[in-house]
Order: C-alpha cells, then sequence, then structure tokens
C-alpha cells in the first residue's frame, strides 16, 4: 500500500462492517418470504443479495406490496436485532483509536436508521459518531451521495479525497467513488481479479483490526 495521510473523516457502513447482524437480517427476511409465499434464501444468498436500501430492492422482490412486506420485514427484526447484533473483530478499537486522533466519524447503512441508532446505543457507540444516516434519513439512499452529505454535516466537513467510505460490498465502494471519496474495502477475502471493474477499492483490509492497526503504524 503506498503511504498515505490520516484520513479527516471516516463513514462507515454498518451491518458486517462494524458490527456482525447476518443472522438477524436472514431471520427477518425469510419470515417475510414465508408470508409471502416465496423461498427462503439460505445464508450465502443472504450474503449475496442484500445491498440496497428496502425502497430500492424490497419492489422488485414484493411488488405493489413491498411497503407491507417492509412492515413485516421490521415487525420481525424489531424483535430480535438489539441484541442479536454483535460487534465485529476489532471494531470497537478501531472507533476509540480514531475518535482519539480527533477523526471524525458518521455512519451510512442501507439500513432504517431507527435501527442503526438503537443498535449504535445498545452498543454504547452511538458517542462516536456525529450523524448515524439511514435508509429513508436522506432524499436517497446508497450509492447516491446524498447520505454522506448528510452524514458529514454536523461536522462542517465536504466530502471529497479525505474522507474514507468503509464498507464490506461492492455498494459501498460505489457509494464513496460516487462521493468522491477514497473506497475502503472490509472483509475477509481478497478482491478478485475483475471484481469491481468500476470501482475498485484504494486499500482493502481483512477486518476492523486490520485496518486499525495499519492507521497505528502510519
Amino acid at each position: 500500500m503506498n503511504e498515505i495521510n490520516l484520513p479527516r473523516a471516516v463513514i462507515f457502513d454498518w451491518d458486517n462492517t462494524l458490527v456482525d447482524s447476518w443472522p438477524p437480517i436472514q431471520d427477518a427476511l425469510n419470515t417475510t418470504f414465508r408470508a409471502y409465499g416465496l423461498p427462503e434464501w439460505s445464508m450465502e444468498e443472504t450474503r449475496a443479495k442484500v445491498r440496497h436500501s428496502m425502497r430500492d430492492s424490497f419492489p422488485q422482490l414484493f411488488g405493489d406490496t413491498w411497503e407491507q412486506a417492509g412492515e413485516v420485514f421490521y415487525a420481525r427484526y424489531a424483535e430480535i436485532h438489539a441484541e442479536a447484533v454483535k460487534p465485529a473483530k476489532g471494531a470497537a478499537d478501531l472507533l476509540a483509536y480514531l475518535v482519539g486522533q480527533g477523526v471524525y466519524l458518521g455512519v451510512v447503512s442501507n439500513k432504517k436508521g431507527d435501527y442503526l441508532r438503537a443498535e449504535a446505543e445498545q452498543l454504547d457507540w452511538a458517542k462516536h459518531f456525529g450523524c448515524i444516516v439511514g435508509a429513508f434519513d436522506a432524499a436517497r439512499d446508497k450509492p447516491d451521495p446524498a447520505p454522506v452529505d448528510m452524514a458529514l454535516a454536523p461536522g462542517g466537513i465536504p466530502r471529497g479525497p479525505d474522507v474514507w467510505f468503509v464498507g464490506d460490498a461492492d455498494i459501498d465502494l460505489t457509494c464513496g467513488v460516487n462521493a468522491g471519496c477514497v473506497p475502503v474495502l472490509i472483509r475477509p477475502e481478497a478482491p478478485s481479479v475483475g471484481e469491481f471493474p468500476h470501482h475498485p477499492p484504494a486499500h482493502h483490509f481483512v477486518s476492523c483490526a486490520q485496518l486499525c492497526n495499519f492507521l497505528q503504524t502510519m
């Protein structure tokens, strides 16, 4: 990796970047699929297919009944999410380090904002973030840059090359590029050749712990 400066701000994706939330997401999705007589998804399918916000993805799955399906999903998710969501390895240390260095932090996720903020409170992480932006909070959802602007606004920081967008999926890299920020990929698997032809990550880390170690040695 090329030598770089500590970013002025870091915008994080939430699910499976800072927290492990696949089990409650899969549970709530399959509860909804059963209610509408649709095939359930395996964990592998859930990981592969869950990317976009509900208002962008549910119309394709449920047609004109997508809003009612969304109510079924969130009713189930509300029952189980707060206790089921767990910190990703090294996430707590990463956030504490960045805050200690004076780096502004925000969250941009396609999960509904109320649930994001409840989970952040449950983990005692809400204090770290200037703004936590979820689906429907901004005029448009990720990968549009609108939620990035909202997340950065309390810090008075414009989006640009001194802002990192950190996430685990292609939509996060796309959002980072759309916002003119540095796209950073966190996931165990390295990018395969040609996997991200239009929006490749500027950096890849296998975990929050590895990213934290990298920043501490800069």
